[in-house]
């Protein structure tokens, strides 16, 4: 039975692979990403990942990992609170907020935590439909 306050964490990390991989089919090759030297010239002192790239792990969470029964997205928000970088482990929380069973629908928040310094890199909500009916 899916209640309020039930959580899923899911301990992740990208290489400059995956993220030159989410350039190309993304089709942003901002250097700030992909160039080594950009990198070290900006103010994070080497490349950061995409943001859309740090929020995709829900993309696998809600599709692959938690309750993976035919969830569909409605919405996402997303607020990027500190930059991400390749090969850094980091935590995806997903907590339920609310509950819509007239609708079979569930209110997430979704959060990104640094594994290491336990700083917050990502906050935002995901609301989904799914497929099959929980027993509320």
């Amino acid at each position: 039975m899916l209640q309020i306050g039930d959580q899923f964490n899911h301990i992740f990390r990208y290489t400059q692979e995956d993220v030159n991989l989410f350039a190309k089919v993304s089709g942003d090759v901002n250097p700030l990403h992909i160039d080594a030297e950009a990198g070290k010239a900006s103010i994070f002192g080497r490349n950061i990942i995409h943001g859309f790239l740090g929020g995709s792990v829900f993309t696998k969470i809600f599709g692959a990992l938690w309750k993976a029964d035919g969830h569909v997205y409605l919405k996402q928000t997303m607020q990027w609170l500190k930059p991400m970088f390749v090969d850094t482990d980091y935590e995806a929380r997903i907590t339920v907020k609310e509950i819509f069973p007239e609708k079979n629908r569930v209110l997430y928040d979704c959060a990104i935590y640094d594994k290491s310094s336990g700083e917050q890199c990502f906050t935002g909500e995901a609301l989904l439909m799914n497929k099959k009916q929980y027993v509320w």
